[in-house]
């Protein structure tokens, strides 16, 4: 059995640059097994499996894997499925869609090019203490932004955000891995543990991804879900509206931009990030 895919980069205004993302279709048949062994193989940060869909209705629902596990939301595979499925594969070429994955179902439109998704209501978590980042990173208490809490917020998928003071010292960050790793697993509230560093400095907005995966330090070029985290946080915290792009990647050479438009008011947040795909290639997976 053979299934059409597509490849993609999400969060990028041209080729080889943002998040690559696998986009394979027809998956209703594929095994949960199977599906994390196609993801390990392609190696990207996230593939996606589309597993039903309603071409009238635009809608789907998709799984998403990384390399070592499945993923209850991501925003750089919503956005990149999206405009795959609102491009490519809806004979309508329909402006919005709605794709369900494991935490519930993502509103998505596309306008002026870019591709937006809702993401849901934000939880704050526990917030830490700087001196804690002494024992795993080589940052300084020097180094970290004064004017924000480090503190664990969720839109689905849990992030620790982390301010620091400016773009050198973002790009200076290097962790221990087995220190970090540990203290990870000893404070986050959810399986999915990683870290979101920022810098916000006038309006630019600067970030990185750092997560421990296979044993392994990653990097991730560009990270929707902890943008959409990252967003809560700003409202909460910063500036009750948002209107700015989240630059991702450059230290990796994947560079990325992440817009925001965000609202919260009387309590609600209204969180939108959006990006720009490019299609890389398209073809057949031969299914054992």
């Amino acid at each position: 059995m053979n299934i059409p895919f597509y490849i993609v980069d999400v969060f990028s205004d041209s080729k080889y640059a943002g998040n690559q993302l696998a986009v394979f279709l027809n998956a209703e048949n594929i095994a949960e097994d199977q599906m994390q062994k196609i993801a390990a193989e392609i190696n990207f940060a996230e593939s996606t499996f589309v597993t039903k869909m309603n071409p009238d209705e635009a809608t789907a629902q998709i799984r998403i894997f990384t390399p070592a596990k499945e993923m209850q939301f991501a925003g750089h595979p919503i956005i990149g499925t999206s405009w795959v499925l609102m491009n490519k594969i809806f004979n309508t070429n329909p402006q919005s869609c709605t794709v369900t994955v494991p935490i519930g179902q993502i509103p998505v439109y596309q306008s002026e090019g870019l591709v937006w998704l809702q993401a849901a209501q934000p939880e704050f978590f526990d917030v830490f203490s700087k001196d804690d980042f002494l024992s795993f990173s080589n940052l300084e208490l020097s180094d970290f932004d004064s004017r924000f809490d480090i503190q664990e917020v969720t839109t689905g998928s849990a992030f620790i955000m982390v301010a620091v003071k400016d773009k050198k010292t973002l790009e200076k960050i290097e962790l221990d891995k087995s220190k970090a790793e540990k203290w990870l697993e000893g404070h986050c509230k959810t399986a999915h543990q990683a870290l979101y560093f920022f810098c916000l400095e006038d309006a630019t907005l600067s970030s990185r991804m750092l997560c421990i995966e296979k044993n392994q330090l990653i990097e991730d070029a560009a990270t929707g879900s902890a943008s959409s985290c990252l967003q809560a946080f700003l409202l909460k915290y910063h500036a009750p509206v948002i209107d700015i792009i989240n630059n991702q990647g450059e230290f990796i050479n994947r560079p990325s931009q992440i817009f925001f438009e965000g609202k919260l008011s009387d309590g609600h947040f209204d969180i939108k990030i959006g990006g720009k795909t490019q299609l890389i290639a398209k073809g057949e997976w031969e299914i054992e």
